[in-house]
């Protein structure tokens, strides 16, 4: 009779480090298309307490308020707290909370950071219902609530102020729904401050707090949007971009709402409209005075006569993401956007491709002539790309931006990526060291990119960013970028206002201006200018010295401005952090601002605690992580198939030791096989 047993253990172990492996890299493959919530306690999964949202969107002029409403619901047999992290547009300034039990709310109140989670931390071991709203990054935030009982519904509200955008004559404003998982680079430090699915790491040292789970579907993960538009004046158009909806208009307002009622969130939705062209601005002021202070929103659009007198030759390099964060539609619509680029390309031009993941892989080794082989070259090479592996952009960059343009030449830099990093600090120092006389232009791709990425790593680079959500809007989108890129419309702007008035404008450094796009500055003065008072913006123009003066009279109050300053002054006041400046001034001046505006930020949040107590002392309280949906057009690959971090040594190992263990399993039953053939018992 034969003997199993060394062939069954082998067996059993090849099977446990499997089962160990999958555990370690936070997946359960068999659920991610099973349409339930997952959550992560400890080491396992469990079914997550539904979500579902409610927007409601005003716009006044260039102001929106948004009013962002979560409801908690708890399906299971115990008292539980929900974990949310969830996120907005990276400069959108959150001002109130409140915490809907049955029909009464609380009022959320800032709070310094530690003191705001203190008192979350209390209110939850003493049974007492209570939220918590913190900044993980500028564009994500988490929402804890606890105490939800059995069979029991709870609302948080978010409330939160943007300005629209405005670029080639249309205004937009954008919400985002889910998020793209966060490429994780550094070692593990071993530590935890949250349930996400990624480690701390040496680089990322809170990556386990905006790591939330992923789901591929949901019953539940529902939103319900309406936008009010009060434009001011007539439009040409208002339209969503991704998802169907319906307009109303009454006297120049227009009211917004999804066409089908409810939609899932895994897209970003993007309203956008444009006036009539012949009532389109040229300057806007909006104001509010505070504390006696007046504020003021000033947009000034730069010269466009639509002519070019010259144009200097380009030196253009394109550097593309492919890592597994871009697999599905987004390595596609990446492709697109650079065979688009490729084809305008001109003769004298010289350009390079670099794509990475792991790490960088350029087509040359350094800039070459647009000769048609030379393109044809490097067409085929974008055809060729294929989404896998990690997101090092580090390597990436620093190969762009480690020589000067050649002598003539102006040098843009075509950034192509969904952003899915968690070590932005490290990259906006990077580009700000390194940049010199270059511009660098982000173009965010996929259906939930890192806004707030793109957008910071454009103002470092002195340049603009684009979003791509589609693969049909590619040439439009891309199109518009190029027509920019050629036409440089004012550079080395400078704002010169009235004598006798001290201000604290932000940007304090205002980017050059391409075709198309207006100037925005946020403005505190220290009183109200004199009438007849104006802004004088000068710059240099292809044809010359540009200049323009704004009006500064202060007509209606315009709410929220003043809140839009506070949230510009923090972003300034971060930026000089990473810059060197010290951490304790920038703190100081960032929890007055923000304690001052009641803004969520870095170092305030928002809390709400009810009064009475209602869960029993002694009944447990199970903490939850909701998921998020997965980003539309991509696949389970972009979310499990591709390492974590920057280092897979334990996945390697994890390999590596498989395979001897493989390897043993076939000489045993290669010795097995041969001692049945040979009639020889054991």
């Amino acid at each position: 009779m034969l003997n199993h047993k060394p062939l069954a253990w082998t067996l059993f172990l090849i099977a446990t480090l499997f089962v160990r492996s999958a555990a370690a890299n936070g997946a359960a493959p068999g659920e991610l298309q099973s349409g339930s919530l997952l959550m992560r306690i400890g080491e396992g999964y469990a079914t997550a307490m539904p979500l579902d949202t409610n927007v409601n969107i005003t716009v006044n002029g260039l102001v929106a308020r948004v009013s962002v409403m979560q409801e908690f619901r708890n399906e299971g047999s115990e008292w539980a707290e929900g974990i949310y992290v969830f996120p907005l547009p990276d400069e959108a300034a959150v001002d109130h909370m409140r915490l809907y039990v049955g029909d009464r709310f609380i009022e959320g109140e800032i709070r310094e950071k530690e003191q705001a989670r203190k008192e979350y931390e209390q209110a939850k071991q003493a049974g007492k219902k209570t939220s918590l709203v913190e900044q993980q990054r500028a564009n994500l935030f988490t929402t804890s609530v606890a105490n939800i009982g059995p069979g029991e519904s709870v609302i948080v509200e978010i409330e939160y102020l943007e300005t629209v955008r405005y670029d080639d004559g249309t205004f937009s404003l954008r919400f985002p729904m889910t998020l793209t998982p966060r490429y994780i680079p550094g070692e593990a430090t071993g530590d935890s401050q949250g349930l996400g699915w990624a480690p701390d790491t040496t680089l990322v040292e809170d990556s386990s707090l905006h790591t939330p789970p992923m789901i591929a579907a949901s019953n539940s993960h529902k939103v319900s949007l309406q936008a009010r538009i009060n434009a001011g004046m007539r439009l040409e158009i208002i339209a969503s971009r991704y998802h169907p909806v319906t307009v109303a208009e009454t006297s120049s307002h227009y009211t917004v709402s999804l066409a089908g009622g409810r939609a899932s969130m895994d897209h970003d939705f993007e309203l956008l409209w444009r006036p009539v062209p012949s009532s389109a601005p040229r300057g806007m002021v909006f104001a509010e005075t505070v504390g006696g202070e007046p504020h003021y929103l000033l947009m000034v659009m730069p010269p466009d006569d639509g002519t070019v007198t010259s144009r200097m030759p380009r030196e253009m390099i394109f550097v593309v993401d492919t890592s597994g964060s871009m697999h599905g539609v987004s390595i596609a619509q990446a492709r697109e956007a650079l065979q688009r680029a490729l084809d305008g390309l001109q003769a004298g031009d010289r350009f390079n491709v670099i794509e990475f993941n792991s790490h960088p892989t350029p087509l040359f080794a350094e800039s070459m002539p647009a000769s048609g082989s030379n393109v044809a070259m490097a067409q085929a090479f974008v055809n060729r790309l294929e989404a896998n592996g990690g997101t090092e952009m580090n390597a990436a960059l620093q190969f762009a931006l480690r020589t000067s343009a050649p002598h003539g030449y102006l040098r843009q830099i075509i950034f192509v990526t969904d952003g899915a990093v968690g070590n932005e600090e490290g990259l906006f120092k990077l580009i700000e060291a390194r940049l010199g006389d270059a511009r660098l232009f982000t173009v965010g791709i996929g259906s939930a990119p890192n806004s707030w990425f793109m957008r910071k790593a454009a103002e470092a680079g002195r340049g603009t960013f684009t979003t791509v959500s589609a693969l049909h809007e590619v040439a439009e989108k891309m199109d518009r970028l190029f027509r920019k890129l050629e036409n440089p419309q004012l550079t080395n702007i400078e704002l010169q206002w009235p004598g006798g008035t001290a201000v604290e404008a932000y940007p304090s450094i205002v980017p050059d201006l391409y075709l198309g796009e207006p100037v925005a500055v946020r403005v505190k003065a220290s009183h109200e200018f004199r009438p007849g008072a104006a802004l004088r913006i000068v710059g240099n123009s292809i044809a010359g010295t540009w200049t323009a003066d704004v009006p500064l009279a202060i007509g209606a109050q315009s709410p929220g401005v003043a809140a839009l300053w506070a949230r510009a002054r923090i972003a300034d006041l971060l930026d000089r952090q990473r810059r060197g400046a010290d951490e304790t001034e920038t703190r100081s001046a960032i929890v007055a601002t923000a304690l001052m505006h009641h803004l969520v930020s870095r170092y305030t949040s928002l809390v709400a605690v009810d009064k009475t107590p209602v869960r029993p002392a002694g009944d447990p309280l199970a903490r939850e992580q909701v998921p998020n949906l997965v980003a539309n057009g991509q696949g389970a690959r972009a979310l499990f198939g591709f390492p974590a971090t920057a280092t897979n040594a334990a996945e390697l190992r994890q390999r590596g030791l498989l395979m001897v263990l493989a390897t043993l399993l076939m000489l045993a039953m290669s010795a097995w096989y041969r001692r049945v053939t040979n009639g020889t018992p054991r």
